[in-house]
């Protein structure tokens, strides 16, 4: 039986080990190596090209799990990688999916869930499990009714907030008076079901705005 060759990229060094300790009970599993971050990980595919799957984080040090995806996408590398993160959030999931990510799982996640997407990885298909394809499926139908909600001067306007600008300067910076910014705030506010700048940019980086 020809195993499934598979490296550990994850900063916490005791969720590796867990990680390892619980794949070394199946026998159609190689832990081939196991890094701190996306750097080392780049370095031992290079001395390892069979590698079939990567257990991927994506807050590391170095080169982070988006970086990784990137570079995997840009090398045609076979391996296919898995993420397993703490965020639970549909942009991120989206993002990953949409960088070439097979699978993405949460860090609570059970072993016989891990197990089974490893396995239907391996085979070369894509797994994300109902939770997680719902989470990814509701961010992508929001973000296409946000990207449609606001005029381009709302976007624009929206974008120097983000920034720190205050309506003086957002009014100084368009050539406009402070009355028109003052508008297209209240506008953008109420489009977006916000109260205040602090709800604001919370939900435009949900949504994928800014």
């Amino acid at each position: 039986m020809k195993k499934i060759k598979l490296i550990i990229a994850d900063d916490h060094e005791l969720f590796r080990n867990g990680l390892k300790e619980l794949l070394k009970k199946h026998n159609d599993i190689d832990i081939v190596k196991s890094v701190g971050d996306g750097k080392q990980f780049m370095e031992a595919l290079e001395t390892n090209g069979d590698i079939d799957i990567v257990l991927l984080d994506i807050t590391m040090p170095n080169m982070d799990g988006f970086e990784v995806l990137s570079q995997i996408k840009e090398q045609n590398a076979r391996v296919k990688p898995i993420v397993i993160s703490m965020h639970d959030d549909g942009n991120y999931i989206a993002k990953c999916a949409k960088a070439g990510a097979y699978g993405y799982m949460l860090k609570n996640t059970d072993e016989d869930e891990l197990i089974k997407v490893i396995r239907i990885v391996h085979q070369g298909k894509k797994y994300f499990s109902p939770m997680i394809a719902e989470k990814m499926i509701n961010f992508m139908s929001e973000q296409k009714v946000s990207e449609n909600i606001l005029s381009n001067k709302e976007k624009e306007v929206l974008e120097l907030i983000s920034q720190g600008l205050t309506t003086k300067d957002i009014a100084s910076k368009l050539f406009v008076s402070t009355r028109t910014i003052e508008t297209h705030r209240a506008n953008i506010l109420r489009k977006l079901e916000v109260k205040n700048t602090a709800e604001l940019i919370k939900k435009a980086t949900q949504i994928n705005l800014i």
